[in-house]
């Protein structure tokens, strides 16, 4: 994994640190899987304020919020492709939604992640 400098992944870890628990394990969960999913050529930094990943363009975010934690797909035309995978999460366009308690399964952040990665490949040829 890339780092855009150190500079910004220290960005990351104090934004991390400063998250009260139970949400900051939470985040660190949903990181890691970003970050499996992830192509190493992609980049973590701060976006709009948030942790971040780049690849080719933005690739997704994700942030702590007083009531809960979200994650950022950064894409609505994928939220509405992945219908019923994403319904109970999603509350706003671009935005799921989940409990600082409990992250988002795995398997839906990689897939997710993945299906940006294809996004912004696409859109860069």
């Amino acid at each position: 994994m890339k780092t855009a400098n150190d500079t910004e992944v220290e960005a990351v870890e104090r934004y991390l640190a400063a998250v009260p628990e139970p949400a900051r394990t939470t985040l660190g969960t949903v990181r890691e899987a970003i970050r499996a999913a992830a192509p190493k050529e992609a980049e973590e930094g701060m976006s709009y304020g948030m942790p971040a990943f780049r690849y080719k363009g933005a690739l997704v975010g994700y942030a702590a919020f007083k009531a809960h934690c979200s994650f950022f797909p950064m894409s609505s035309a994928l939220m509405d492709d992945l219908g019923d995978a994403v319904a109970k999460y999603r509350t706003a366009k671009g935005t799921l939604q989940f409990s600082h308690e409990k992250p988002l399964p795995a398997a839906l952040v990689k897939k997710i992640v993945k299906a940006r990665v294809v996004q912004n490949e696409a859109r860069k040829k």
